[in-house]
């Protein structure tokens, strides 16, 4: 059982992995494409910038609800929960390793958790660390003369 639920698990996080990294991209994407859109002045990138980080925001956590339905709706196809609601519920807590612990599976399943809280770990971490990205970006257009001048200077 350790073995098929392991076996499952990666299934289920290689599709996560394909979802994030298409949202991930996409979302990148956009953002690029509206920064260059809008053309603001130097001093203007934040300003310009906050809405498509908004947006891109939003688009990664679109992204993570879709990943926690899926795994919810394996626990449902798994017999784990009889409602799509409670399923969903305890993927999320294990999702974003919250561990409530309020709602657990069955002793056969009950390792699909901790897989799923890897799971989450990694794509969390990849939609935080895209999004770092973007906004080290807008502080380079931003800032990047002036720093690169102090940086001269000193």
């Amino acid at each position: 059982m350790i073995l098929t639920n392991f076996l499952v698990g990666l299934l289920v996080m290689l599709v996560c992995l394909a979802i994030q990294a298409f949202v991930t991209f996409w979302c990148v994407r956009y953002f690029v494409r509206r920064i260059r859109q809008l053309k603001p002045k130097p001093e203007d990138y934040l300003r310009a910038g906050l809405r498509p980080l908004l947006v891109t925001m939003v688009g990664m956590m679109l992204g993570t609800f879709v990943q926690v339905f899926i795994w919810g709706g394996l626990f449902v196809v798994l017999g784990e929960f009889s409602e799509l609601y409670e399923a969903v519920y305890h993927s999320a807590v294990n999702f974003a390793s919250l561990g409530y612990g309020d709602i657990v599976m069955s002793k056969n399943r009950k390792l699909l958790g901790p897989v799923e809280a890897i799971n989450g770990v990694l794509m969390l971490g990849m939609s935080a660390a895209a999004l770092m990205v973007i906004l080290q970006q807008l502080v380079k257009l931003q800032y990047g003369e002036d720093l690169q001048a102090a940086d001269d200077e000193g």
